[in-house]
């Protein structure tokens, strides 16, 4: 086996919002971090920055939904620190937390894996996290729910890994969405990525908020979403291993890799619904700031 080994800190604001909140994101995220190098998490560890006047009520609510994550995902926090910064000088509550895992013998998952022909699935709504933030912190109302999707993946990941044994590769696409993922993916492999708009799940109230609001949903932060590469002749296997997660219910196959042109260079295309045929380009600077 080899370790890996992930950390990463969360600055999002606000603290509590639907679906979630600070501290149930900071497990999530590292927890799928590690995940997504094949890897099985087993230990976190916590850093806290808080802020002088933080209610300490607010502090057992995040604690507490950090232990209910780390039991969801079968890992232990091992250890922790916390500071205490002057009033005004923390917003509140800022967390790293840093995790590690053990790559079982014979996984080698990598975004420079993808080979023409290959299936890309995703396995959920996309936008919903980067939507729900943004209308929380803007005092936005939308007349429809909408909440955070984050999510330990680590049980469906494995799921898939045992459906689907020749797996590429797992990306989650948090900041920049799907369309700066798969850019990167595009990139690594040295392939052409064709997306199909219609086959993308989106909710009603997210693609309405984005239509409302200007953004592009390919390229809103999702927190507990996953895109995954596989053969083709693998992907109905990796789709159903989605599908019997919960956190998977919603995965579709929405594309594929294909070889570059001889005179081209990686990138990734989007069919419309109108069947025409436009780039998709990565995100460019910073639409949704402290979205984790």
């Amino acid at each position: 086996e080899r370790i890996a080994c992930s950390t990463d800190s969360f600055v999002v604001s606000p603290l509590f919002f639907p679906g979630g909140d600070i501290g149930h994101l900071a497990v999530c995220g590292t927890v799928n971090d590690v995940a997504t190098s094949g890897a099985v998490p087993a230990y976190l560890t916590c850093g806290f920055i808080l802020e002088e006047g933080l209610p300490m009520e607010d502090l057992r609510r995040i604690c507490s939904s950090m232990a209910k994550a780390a039991k969801e995902a079968g890992v232990r926090i091992v250890t922790g620190d916390t500071k205490v910064v002057n009033r005004g000088h923390g917003d509140g509550v800022f967390i790293n937390t840093s995790g590690i895992g053990f790559i079982p013998e014979g996984v080698d998952l990598s975004g420079a894996n993808i080979r023409p022909g290959d299936a890309i699935l995703v396995s959920g709504t996309l936008g919903d996290h980067g939507i729900t933030i943004m209308s929380c912190r803007e005092g936005l109302g939308f007349s429809a729910d909408i909440e955070s999707d984050a999510a330990p993946l680590n049980s469906m990941i494995a799921a898939v890994l045992a459906a689907a044994p020749e797996v590429r590769c797992f990306r989650d696409p948090t900041r920049g969405g799907l369309a700066s993922t798969l850019n990167e993916l595009a990139d690594q492999s040295g392939v052409e990525i064709l997306i199909e708009e219609a086959a993308v799940p989106v909710k009603s109230a997210v693609a309405g908020a984005c239509e409302m609001l200007g953004y592009d949903v390919l390229q809103v932060a999702n927190e507990g979403k996953m895109v995954c590469a596989v053969p083709q002749d693998q992907a109905e296997a990796a789709l159903a291993a989605m599908h019997a997660s919960p956190y998977g219910k919603d995965a579709r196959v929405i594309g594929s890799a294909q070889a570059v042109q001889p005179s081209g260079r990686p990138r990734v295309l989007l069919r419309t619904a109108f069947g025409g045929t436009r780039i998709l380009d990565m995100l460019v600077g910073e639409q949704l700031p402290r979205i984790c």
